[in-house]
Parts: C-alpha cells; sequence; structure tokens
C-alpha cells in the first residue's frame, strides 16, 4: 500500500509541475537557511570538552572590591600575586596557570625568514588537565617546572613547517633567541570554543604552536600577548617588578576537581585566602570569589556571539513563511482534486487512505525539498564569512550529521504542513462531489 501511495504521489506531481516545482524550492530555501545558521550556532554553542567540562574550574578571586567590580563579578583572570599563591597552596590534583604568549620563531635554514608563532606560558598540568592529544612525545612534568628548565611543546602545523613532520623530540629550537629542547609534539588539537583562553579573547583563534612553561616565561620576563587589565583602581607600575606584584590580572587560572567534596573544599581554601588576604590589609572588603566549571564559565563569557542566535531566529521565522506557504500551495493542490477524491471515497477508500496517501506525496515532496536545502546549504557555506566573523565562519561546515538534519527537518516539516490540507482533503463527501459531476 506504501508503494502504491508513493506511485499515487508521483503521478500527482508530475501532473502540475510547476505547483510542484514552488513547493519545492520553499521547502529548499527555508531549509538551507535554516541549516546554514544552524551549523554557525552549532559550532559556536557546544561543549568542547564535554567528558570533563564538569570537573574543571576556574578560580577567581576580587582584588578590586565592590567599589571598582562589574557588578559585583570579580576579574576574569588573576594577578601574578594570585596567581602564584593559589600554585603554591596546591589545593587541587592538577591545577595550572596560563598566558598567552607570541614568539620569534627562528628556522634551522638560514635562507628562511623568521616567523611569529602564537602560544602559551603555562604549567606542566596544562596537558593532562585538557586532554591534549601528544603526536610524539610527552609534556613537561613538575621537575621542568620547578627547575625552569627552557623546554617546549610544538603543534603538528609547526613540526611540519620547521622538521618536515619528522619526529622532533630532543631537537633544538630557537624561540626569541633562546634554545629550547623539544620534548612533545601535539596531534591536532583546537577546542571550540577555546574555554581555557577566553579572558583574552581568543575564542576562536588559531590554534596554539608553542607551550612553554611558566616559570620560565617569568623568569626570561616574556610579555603576555593578551589582556592585561588593571581596572579603575590599578596602577601598570613604573617597571616590569611593580608591574608583577600590582594588582594588574592577565594570568588565567584553572584547576581539576573530580568531586564535590573537592569542589567545596577549594571554596573553603579560597575563602580562607581572602580572609588572609583582607587580614593582611591587602583587601578592605568580604572575600568574593568564583568557582566555575567550563560550561557555567563560557555562559558567564557570553562564548555563543549574539550575531549567531539572531540569525539563527530569522532563519528559523523564514523556514515558517515558507512552510505557511507550503501549506497554502497544498491546499490549492489538494482541493483541486477533490472530485478524484470523491471518486475514490465513493469506491470505498476511507478516509485513513486519503490521509496515507496525500501525506506520502507530502513527503515526496519533503524529500526533493531537502535535497536543494542540502545544495543550497552547501553553496552558502561559501558565503557564511560575509555575515559572520572569518575566525566563526570556519567553522560551519557541512558533514554528514548535517545532510542527515537537513532531510529529515525537510520531510518532517513538509509532513507536519500537509496535515491541514490533507484533513480538508479528507472531508470531501463523496455523494456532493457524485453529484456536482
Amino acid at each position: 500500500m506504501f508503494i502504491h501511495n508513493l506511485r499515487l504521489g508521483a503521478f500527482s506531481l508530475r501532473r502540475n509541475p510547476l505547483l510542484t516545482a514552488l513547493m519545492i524550492m520553499s521547502i529548499g530555501f527555508g531549509v538551507a537557511a535554516s541549516m546554514i545558521t544552524f551549523a554557525v550556532f552549532r559550532a559556536v554553542s557546544g561543549d568542547p570538552i564535554p567528558h570533563k567540562s564538569s570537573q574543571l574550574f576556574v578560580p577567581l578571586i576580587d582584588n578590586r572590591g565592590p567599589q571598582y567590580n562589574r557588578k559585583g563579578e570579580p576579574p576574569s583572570a588573576l594577578t601574578y600575586t594570585d596567581a602564584v599563591a593559589l600554585m603554591r597552596a596546591h589545593k587541587a590534583e592538577r591545577q595550572t596557570v596560563l598566558f598567552p604568549v607570541a614568539m620569534s620563531v627562528m628556522p634551522g635554514d638560514a635562507h628562511r625568514m623568521p616567523f611569529k608563532a602564537i602560544g602559551y606560558a603555562t604549567y606542566g598540568d596544562f596537558f593532562p588537565m585538557f586532554d591534549v592529544p601528544f603526536l610524539y612525545g610527552n609534556a613537561w612534568g613538575t621537575s621542568e617546572d620547578e627547575a625552569r628548565g627552557a623546554v617546549v611543546v610544538i603543534s603538528r602545523a609547526l613540526n611540519q613547517k620547521l622538521f618536515g613532520g619528522e619526529n622532533s623530540v630532543g631537537r633544538r629550537i630557537i624561540l626569541d633567541d633562546k634554545e629550547y629542547r623539544i620534548l612533545g609534539v601535539t596531534s591536532d588539537w583546537d577546542p571550540k570554543p577555546r574555554f581555557y583562553d577566553m579572558f583574552n579573547d581568543n575564542a576562536y583563534a588559531s590554534p596554539a604552536q608553542v607551550y612553554i612553561p611558566f616559570t620560565y616565561a617569568i623568569d626570561q620576563k616574556i610579555d603576555t600577548y593578551g589582556n592585561n587589565n588593571c581596572g579603575s583602581d590599578g596602577k601598570r607600575g613604573e617597571d616590569r617588578d611593580s608591574w608583577l606584584r600590582g594588582e594588574c590580572v592577565w594570568i588565567s587560572p584553572w584547576v581539576e576537581l573530580d568531586s564535590q567534596e573537592k569542589v567545596d573544599a577549594y571554596k573553603q581554601f579560597l575563602q580562607g585566602y581572602a580572609n588572609d588576604q583582607r587580614r593582611a590589609g591587602r583587601f578592605n572588603w568580604a572575600p568574593n570569589n568564583r568557582l566555575r566549571n567550563v560550561n557555567q564559565w563560557l555562559d558567564y563569557q557570553h562564548a555563543v556571539p549574539p550575531e549567531s542566535r539572531i540569525s539563527l531566529s530569522l532563519a528559523l521565522g523564514f523556514l515558517v513563511i515558507c512552510l505557511v506557504n507550503t501549506i497554502g500551495l497544498l491546499l490549492a493542490k489538494f482541493m483541486r482534486r477533490a472530485p478524484e477524491i470523491g471518486v475514490r471515497r465513493a469506491l470505498g477508500a476511507s478516509r485513513a487512505d486519503i490521509y496515507r496517501q496525500f501525506l506520502a506525496e507530502a513527503g515526496m515532496v519533503g524529500l526533493a525539498g531537502g535535497v536543494l536545502g542540502l545544495l543550497l546549504t552547501g553553496l552558502g557555506m561559501f558565503g557564511v564569512g560575509l555575515v559572520f566573523e572569518p575566525q566563526i565562519a570556519r567553522l560551519a561546515h557541512l558533514d554528514i550529521s548535517l545532510v542527515l538534519l537537513t532531510l529529515l527537518v525537510a520531510i518532517a516539516a513538509t509532513v507536519l504542513a500537509a496535515f491541514y490540507p490533507t484533513w480538508r482533503a479528507a472531508q470531501v463527501q463523496p455523494a456532493w462531489q457524485l453529484k456536482s459531476n
């Protein structure tokens, strides 16, 4: 029976090619607009580390007080003083702090020009905390952190550029006129949004290329390549040491806490630390700390660009308009066939048969509209950069899941839109139709 209904539907669609084409175009354009914007929204709103997002936390300490902080919220990074204090206390099983660096790379080939490599100064725990995959070698350990060693982990892309993709572990690399020993080469790894560096607006930046020890970077007086927020009451200081010991925030902290008991204990530690600072005269306000996990942190930082939400809402509205238009076209098409429906009912066809036949026909329209929508979605991916920033636009792509979703949405939406026209068609009275004919 299902095959029979499909044959009837195909015959009906061929009888009115113009009407059929209009319906397919309406569905195709509506679905394509929705899927293009959804692809962007999906790319920027996903959980970047779903298996650990509830175990990774950003601890923040209010070093400015109610007079200078924003809506009662502490700054989104730490001062050097607080960052070092948290690391020395070591109240979490794994912990790290980091800041961006931009280093000049001197290729081994004298004929090649130096180039800039962006990366991070951090602790060795950074790599196991965030599950950074390695192509060769591994990260540095606590001994290198404490020894302030000149070691480096480089990205696969940089390894390809400098060593042609060979295993470069143990080899030397010149960064900012300093020689580093390569300990590891990361595999492709670039979580989006880059949750661990939201403070520097690097949520959708290009992948990092180098990682060096935080302690070595401080010793070598390597400046941050990121934000340096001194606030309304902050003072930059006259020299590096006064800046380092001042109240400017520029370091992003992270801790890993795998149970609620450890989370509660860490909150108590932050409370005690802030109270100690108050007693020491550094703070003159009540402790105002925060401890947010990855998803809470992304929500607080508004990681999803507002234009992606607006675009998705507009596209869904456009799809609704297309579906309303499709309802009108289907209604006109079905009601023109009232005599045919009357004859079928008179010959014994039930209303359920009418429902099955017309919904099958609508499903075929939806499938054709979905195929057209896929083609338009593929073309639309090339134009995403006209609406969104390039670093966000390049995240949108057409994969198998989006292909299946496009077809599913097109068919489901068309069948849904066909219910009212089909209900009207099923109400046709066979006696009246036979008499009028």
